[in-house]
């Protein structure tokens, strides 16, 4: 398959170019910043392009099978979410790719709460992580009132750190996924297989998805 990923230098992107490439798949991965291009790997096709920007969006994402995004905003320029979300599904709108939106938890609801949602037990939290949480509430949104691009949004699980690579994981769909201790976690690596499982082999369709151990 033909990927590009944007946010391909971050701590998640970059593990999905390499979960990609590990594949034969032929990625386009692409950051913002020209100063990381050289940060990229080798086998990649390293572009410089701003997933915000509709017109980067379209040059990028033309003949790509799928596009995975995976960028993250700095602190206290959370709101970039939803730009991106709007400026990529216009642009796959014009290109005709999927689109696959690495995402947040915060809508996600807690088991046993009664509808409770990760947001709405975030309250007591610092300022900067409520702001991420709640820009990511609003780009869930935005990709839920696409009717035209063929688009799916990964919530991660409640913690999600480097780790390795299990090739494990289970499927959820907008409740939180916890173990039996109670814990909701996968490691970045294995974020990607879930990522590249779903690339592949296409479950869900319009629609949010969450994965854990």
């Amino acid at each position: 398959m033909r990927i590009a990923v944007f946010g391909a230098a971050g701590r998640t992107g970059s593990r999905v170019v390499a979960e990609a490439l590990s594949r034969g798949h032929q990625v386009t991965a692409v950051v913002r910043d020209p100063a990381r291009l050289h940060e990229l790997p080798a086998a990649a096709g390293a572009r410089a392009g701003d997933a915000g920007n509709i017109e980067h969006v379209v040059e990028l994402s033309a003949g790509q099978d799928v596009v995975i995004s995976a960028t993250r905003p700095a602190p206290g320029r959370e709101d970039e979410l939803v730009a991106t979300a709007r400026a990529l599904l216009a642009g796959l709108a014009r290109t005709g790719g999927r689109l696959l939106v690495v995402g947040g938890a915060a809508t996600l609801t807690v088991p046993g709460a009664g509808g409770t949602t990760v947001l709405d037990e975030m309250d007591s939290l610092p300022a900067a992580d409520r702001a991420i949480a709640v820009a990511c509430a609003a780009q869930l949104e935005i990709c839920r009132a696409e009717t035209g691009v063929s688009w799916a949004y990964l919530s991660p699980p409640a913690m999600l750190k480097p780790g390795v690579r299990t090739g494990g994981y289970r499927l959820g769909t907008d409740e939180l996924l916890v173990d039996a201790e109670g814990n909701s976690t996968i490691s970045m690596e294995d974020l990607a297989v879930v990522l590249l499982d779903e690339a592949e082999r296409p479950k869900h369709h319009r629609t949010r998805f969450t994965a854990a151990y």
